[in-house]
């Protein structure tokens, strides 16, 4: 019933990418639009997402079970890049697609399906994952679409997402709440990050052409990699390490861990892509693509984690 839930859920995500492809293909807007939806996305909606995540209260359960996240996420994402560094020249993976085998759409789309499937008192155990992914796509990712080999520590230290995080995190540790009116803004403005990352790939997948899925034959290699072989060596760390004994609820926990390692390609890598300007074109493709699929292998990855 769960597998089922979620891909019912994503199935409505995909809706939303539809339309952002109709408003292309009707000529109302055009692809190069996607480069001001892109900014829109990555410095004030995802941050508004992060610090309202976090505006909720600390109990002990709450403790336990963010540091399990945490540890989670940290496994995770270490062997997602460990092993794309491994897999580079066997693979000959390029920088697009080391990264959209890396980094998920996690920041976009585990949090709407967290909030149907689990509630939105869950959400909080996404932002670890968030945070994680954060801090090595704004430092090894992005270095490696601007094909620089050094990584500039004070721009991810300064980065929107990363700064949000701080504010979020200080104010949990606080448990500060914003008032009202501003808690309601940043509220609506981070609900947007799922809706709005559909559409800026339905605008991006607008303007490809359908040679151009011919043109990349290399696709199926880091669609396989995104949807199957990571997400399988997530779940099985995950099992062989035990980590579902360390908290209570722990199941859940690690079951939005597995959400976030499982997406489809981040929409991120499309963004950043497009704004240096590093064949953005395949880097949308792999997203539209593992998008379209994760329909599929999302929830047959939950189901073999609840056997």
């Amino acid at each position: 019933m769960l597998s089922l839930t979620l891909a019912w859920n994503i199935f409505t995500l995909f809706i939303i990418m539809a339309m952002g492809f109709a408003l292309v293909k009707t000529g109302i807007a055009k692809p190069e639009h996607s480069h001001g939806v892109s900014l829109l996305s990555l410095y004030i909606v995802s941050p508004c997402m992060i610090i309202s995540a976090f505006q909720v209260e600390l109990t002990d359960d709450l403790r336990s079970g963010f540091m399990l996240s945490c540890l989670a996420a940290v496994i995770v994402q270490a062997s997602y890049n460990l092993v794309c560094f491994l897999l580079k020249r066997p693979l000959g993976l390029t920088a697009v697609e080391r990264a959209s085998v890396t980094y998920s759409n996690a920041g976009n789309l585990i949090i709407p399906l967290v909030v149907s499937l689990l509630g939105s008192e869950w959400v909080i155990y996404c932002t670890p994952f968030i945070f994680v992914q954060n801090a090595f796509l704004w430092s090894v990712g992005k270095s490696t679409l601007q094909g620089k080999t050094t990584v500039d520590w004070r721009q991810i230290v300064l980065s929107p997402n990363m700064i949000a995080t701080y504010v979020g995190g200080l104010l949990f540790l606080l448990q500060i709440e914003l008032p009202g009116p501003l808690g309601n803004a940043v509220s609506s403005v981070g609900s947007m990050i799922g809706p709005l990352a559909m559409l800026l790939t339905g605008l991006i997948m607008g303007g490809i052409k359908a040679s151009d899925l011919v043109r990349f034959r290399r696709l199926p290699i880091p669609v396989l990699l995104r949807l199957v072989a990571l997400p399988l060596l997530a779940l099985g760390a995950m099992k062989l390490l035990l980590l579902a004994n360390l908290a209570p609820d722990a199941s859940n926990i690690l079951l939005i861990t597995l959400l976030g390692a499982a997406a489809p390609a981040a929409s991120t890598v499309n963004q950043m892509a497009n704004i240096y300007g590093n064949d953005a074109g395949y880097a949308s493709i792999i997203n539209v693509v593992t998008t379209l699929l994760c329909i599929i292998t999302m929830p047959l990855v939950v189901a073999v984690y609840l056997l």
